[in-house]
């Protein structure tokens, strides 16, 4: 009998033609799928792949009553009710590592973005161009890179990637972590508290893997710890940042700007960030190539395979 699977969601050509070996149903739906559009689609299937917007909660895992495993297409996987799947003894999966380039390429777009005002220097042509009367001396300044300090929150494979990237550029990289790691030689990266990271800091990346622990680890009071002149980038988890102290701080020039491409209340992006010409905004898109996603389509299938075949999965979370 041929193994049924659901996918909570589009993907590519290319890992949709591999499915084809399998029974495959595939969620086309225009919004991000639902706890309820899920229970209905999953009751007899053996695999679900689906990316980090899946609510595969208690109740999900408790309606499919064949379920082997749950492929999420993503490193993360906090969407995942990882101890109710234990308890049932239905694997979890991800895709590690090979987000990695794709996320610091684009961290580091996001950081030449937001202090040399690229975007913000687009939307003038676009919008209001009567405002270039050719070059000036002084108009539309931006920061350098060179010679500035980069403080890493989590030297992680993402991490030093970043570090690996900015050292080119000639930043200074300092970081801050549970411990210090060999491989910041390579760098010269320093390793130092959160609250120097915080204070030494022109631009600081957050780049340490999800936990509850780390809600709103960017807050009122560690922002305004901040150099009045420092950008803050997100390309990892929203709600490490504190949305409302963020717009605050960015408001009140607490810190020079920030570039975010992910949110507290994601999909939902504040009208009141929206607003800001200090903001650089982007739809989390970190790993959002055609190479990464096509080698997490590839290992979200391999994971589906080993599971269906008996087999222990290649990428287990627990």
């Amino acid at each position: 009998m041929t193994a049924s699977v659901f996918v909570a969601g589009e993907l590519l050509p290319e890992t949709m033609e591999a499915l084809s070996k399998w029974d495959v149903k595939v969620f086309s739906g225009e919004e991000n799928i639902t706890e309820a559009e899920l229970i209905k689609n999953v009751t007899e299937v053996d695999a679900i792949i689906c990316p980090l917007s899946s609510p595969i909660s208690a109740k999900v895992l408790e309606s499919a009553k064949n379920l082997k495993i749950v492929a999420n297409i993503g490193a993360g996987f906090d969407n995942i009710d990882v101890k109710k799947a234990q308890e049932l003894g239905i694997a979890v999966t991800n895709t590690p590592d090979v987000s990695t380039e794709a996320t610091a390429e684009l961290t580091l777009g996001l950081i030449l973005d937001v202090a040399r005002r690229i975007s913000e220097g687009d939307r003038l042509c676009r919008e209001t161009p009567e405002q270039f009367k050719g070059w000036a001396p002084t108009f539309f300044l931006g920061t350098e890179l060179s010679g500035k300090t980069l403080g890493i929150i989590g030297l992680g494979r993402i991490g030093q990637a970043v570090a690996k990237r900015a050292a080119a550029f000639g930043m200074k990289i300092i970081y801050s972590g549970h411990h210090p790691k060999e491989v910041a030689k390579e760098w010269n990266a320093e390793f130092v508290s959160q609250e120097e990271l915080l204070k030494r800091s022109d631009v600081v990346t957050i780049h340490a893997a999800y936990s509850p622990s780390l809600k709103h680890l960017l807050n009122e009071t560690t922002l305004k710890t901040m150099k009045s002149s420092a950008f803050l980038i997100n390309a990892a988890r929203g709600p490490v940042v504190e949305e409302a102290a963020l717009i605050k701080a960015l408001e009140a020039g607490v810190i020079a700007g920030a570039a975010l491409d992910v949110f507290e209340f994601e999909p939902k992006i504040g009208e009141d960030l929206a607003k800001l010409d200090n903001v650089v905004l982007t739809p989390h898109i970190g790993n959002a190539t055609v190479e990464t996603r096509a080698a997490m389509g590839k290992i979200a299938i391999a994971n589906v395979e080993a599971v269906l075949a008996g087999k222990a999965p290649l990428h287990s979370v627990y």
